[in-house]
């Protein structure tokens, strides 16, 4: 889904509600936009009939910059794979096969993602996160740490807090520092969260690991063919990732000879010509880069 009020959200509440338009009614809070359920939410948000998306005349990003935060006093003195995992992804994930599954959006002026995804590297900040972290609290951290970010650049931030009662385990969104504008995403961390695993058999990587990569991949994704909550979505709202989380194309995914499960995307080329696997509710419209007949057009 595109996005969530904050008004109506506390990040520990037993559930939350979709809204089903781009337009924020608290102008002091950037919106929620495309919440990775859980894997029991995941069930009450199934896809529409009409399964493809289409375009509503937002901005897509044709290439994507993308500098990673890991904010809370537990990282600094942290000693398991997470952060320099997540290097490895994010270092590993541009051209591939995988990325290359949202290529085939464009803007009204004819510009098209593309897999050029390149990695700064992360930031790490031991301040303590609060206990309910609003959007505008995230955004904050983000110019905090990166004064001077890159013009739409995406930067993902990762908390050393658990989900709690909260039914999603991650989102993106966009905002600006300082006249800058920016993208930005919200990661709860996911040890020992059965609801926000993706059930890796990859050997080598510890379960927070495996669950960051996976939800990672889903926000990405979106960030890069909907920065804005108002390019492509499909007729209830459900971006490229919505469409197929929690399902996957093989037990793997790889970038370059590194192995992650990560879902796949929606793609219209692959529903259309019905090379896709399907999503949650049967629709063969879902890519991970396994199935990628390539190079996908308009």
């Amino acid at each position: 889904m595109r996005w969530l009020s904050f008004a109506a959200l506390l990040f520990f509440a037993l559930s939350v509600t979709a809204q089903d338009s781009n337009k924020n009614p608290n102008k002091s809070e950037p919106p929620i936009l495309g919440p990775h359920w859980t894997q029991d939410a995941a069930r009450l948000h199934a896809p529409p009939a009409s399964p493809d998306m289409t375009y509503h005349g937002g901005p897509i990003l044709p290439t994507t910059t993308v500098e990673a935060i890991w904010w809370g006093s537990s990282w600094p003195g942290y000693t398991g794979d997470e952060i320099s995992g997540m290097d490895k992804w994010y270092s590993g994930v541009g051209g591939t096969s995988y990325a290359a599954t949202v290529d085939e959006y464009t803007d009204g002026s004819g510009h098209q993602v593309s897999s050029t995804i390149t990695y700064s590297g992360h930031v790490v900040d031991g301040s303590s996160v609060p206990k309910h972290v609003s959007t505008s609290a995230v955004l904050n951290e983000v110019c905090k740490v990166v004064p001077k970010p890159v013009a739409n650049g995406y930067y993902p931030v990762y908390v050393d807090k658990a989900r709690g009662g909260a039914n999603y385990c991650a989102y993106h969104s966009w905002g600006s520092c300082n006249g800058t504008a920016i993208e930005f995403g919200f990661f709860f961390k996911p040890d020992g969260d059965a609801g926000c695993n993706p059930g890796s058999t990859v050997a080598g990587q510890s379960e927070g690991l495996q669950a960051d990569a996976n939800v990672s991949g889903h926000e990405l994704s979106e960030t890069r063919s909907d920065p804005k909550g108002n390019a492509w979505y499909d007729s209830s709202g459900a971006e490229n990732g919505d469409k197929c989380a929690w399902t996957f194309g093989g037990p793997y995914v790889l970038f370059g000879s590194q192995e992650w499960k990560i879902q796949g995307n929606w793609s219209n080329y692959d529903y259309d010509h019905n090379t896709g696997y399907a999503n949650s509710s049967g629709q063969k419209g879902c890519a991970d880069g396994t199935n990628y007949p390539g190079p996908y057009t308009k």
